[in-house]
């Protein structure tokens, strides 16, 4: 079979919301109403509009169905589900690189990976398959994707998600990017008492406790825009959060601090993988937060490289999951729910950040499994978690930190999937669910309903149980 039966034409989609790659960039602040975009290959039109309708200034070009507009640089440009259309390995890579050179901070990369669709039924041709409709596709491997990218185009891409890539123009956004999935949200603490200059002055505190809140450090001049006006209408910036600590809980600031440090531990730590930068390369942002956290910068890389040879200990890992105080440990892992990440001891958020700097975001993943035994981390998709007392399992996606194969597998087709028990103890204390699904327990033990764990694991083997439960003589005093 040649070339010319091949039908890129009919591979343009309809969507009615927007593309996988452009929603992860908008969640990441990656695409923002000051960014301008362009969609290299975008097909009928539909991420364009519904980007233009939101106020985002946003072109695109696609060889069929946009031919006549013209190829405009952008500072984030989408290249999304194009590459792997493409039969000719030649003019995939060309593609590739004049989508790259359009692109002045930012290159969005997304392919079809391996487990994205099933290929028994398609036609092998060159190094993919040909559907049914003559349209052709290449499904890649995750690290194939990484090299592929990373040989033609001369740079480091991050994983966003399993088949879609950043590339970023500058060092420092990159890094920036990076230090960012380590970064626990922080919650400015509370007024606790009242005191007139701070009263007087809130909007200049409340900058000052941002910040704060942020970076667990106090601000440098040149990177604080309020340093003047706090300067004359306060003092200094350390008096003036000196009275910050006076008003509110002085002990909560120092947790905070400790928390941006462990933070900025893990990143440094991890970014290893990926070629640590240089200390010029880093915002001047950030190398101010290793100024103030960690001495220096050779320090903080000493640090972390102790620290990454504990990850190389599964014993170390072990005794980590069984002395958590959050998440349900079993015999072989620690589950826990995805808003219990950031609650987990440092050395346990390194070994799951090992895997997210392998595949990036499992999107609709909700549980995660810290396997003890093994260096392996899976990802699990519950849909129903939140509404379903006994939800069940849907999708899983693996990752072997020895192999770095990735491993997905589908049980929303099954009459038997695996289901959950005892949900509260997935989460952290104030999930709003929480309270409710541990009174379900207490009754779900009382009933004898967990006296067999070995059966009650799965759909089928749960009503069972709950049948036999039924079936009992009514207990009598």
């Amino acid at each position: 079979m040649d070339d010319t039966a091949v039908a890129r034409h009919k591979t343009a989609l309809y969507r009615y919301d927007y593309s996988r790659p452009i929603r992860l960039a908008l969640e990441a602040d990656l695409i923002t109403k000051a960014t301008t975009v362009f969609d290299y290959g975008c097909g009928r039109g539909d991420d364009v509009k519904r980007l233009r309708r939101h106020g985002i200034d946003c072109n695109g070009w696609d060889p069929v169905h946009e031919p006549e507009k013209p190829l405009v640089p952008a500072q984030v440009v989408n290249l999304g589900y194009v590459v792997n259309v493409i039969e000719d390995e030649v003019e995939r890579a060309d593609v590739l690189g004049k989508a790259w050179a359009l692109a002045e901070r930012l290159l969005i990369v997304s392919a079809l990976v391996e487990g994205d669709g099933e290929t028994e039924h398609l036609t092998p041709f060159k190094d993919g398959f040909l559907t049914a409709a003559n349209t052709f596709q290449k499904y890649f491997q995750q690290s194939e994707l990484r090299d592929w990218i990373g040989e033609i185009l001369e740079a480091s891409p991050v994983p966003a998600s399993p088949g879609v890539y950043y590339v970023f123009r500058h060092e420092e956004d990159r890094q920036s990017f990076l230090a960012s999935r380590y970064r626990r949200a922080g919650a400015v603490p509370r007024e606790r008492r009242s005191d007139v200059l701070f009263r007087q002055h809130r909007r200049l505190f409340q900058a000052l406790m941002d910040f704060y809140a942020s970076r667990g450090r106090l601000p440098v001049p040149q990177e604080y825009p309020q340093a003047r006006s706090l300067k004359e209408n306060v003092g200094s910036i350390q008096r003036a959060f000196s009275i910050v600590r006076k008003v509110t809980d002085a002990s909560q600031w120092d947790s905070i601090a400790a928390e941006r440090k462990e933070d900025l531990l893990l990143y440094v730590a991890l970014v290893r993988f990926d070629g640590r930068p240089k200390f010029s390369d880093l915002p001047f942002v950030m190398q101010q937060d290793v100024k103030a956290h960690l001495s220096n910068y050779k320090k903080a890389c000493e640090v972390a490289d102790q620290f990454l040879l504990s990850l190389g200990n599964q014993d170390a890992i072990d005794q980590a999951c069984r002395e958590s105080p959050i998440g349900k440990l079993t015999p072989n892992a620690l589950y826990v729910h995805l808003s219990a990440l950031p609650q987990l001891s440092v050395l346990l958020r390194a070994y799951e950040g090992c895997a997210r700097g392998y595949i990036g975001v499992v999107e609709d993943a909700n549980i995660i499994k810290l396997h003890r035994g093994q260096p392996k981390i899976s990802y699990l998709e519950y849909p129903e978690f939140d509404t379903d007392p006994h939800p069940a399992l849907a999708r899983s996606l693996s990752v072997n930190l020895q192999t770095f194969k990735v491993k997905r597998r589908r049980y929303d087709g099954s009459n038997n999937p695996p289901i959950l028990h005892r949900k509260e103890a997935f989460v952290p204390d104030g999930h709003p669910g929480r309270e409710v699904w541990a009174a379900l327990t207490l009754e779900e033990e009382a009933l004898g309903l967990y006296e067999d764990t070995s059966t009650i694991g799965t759909r089928i083997g749960w009503e069972s149980a709950k049948a036999a439960n039924r079936s009992k003589p009514p207990r009598t005093s």
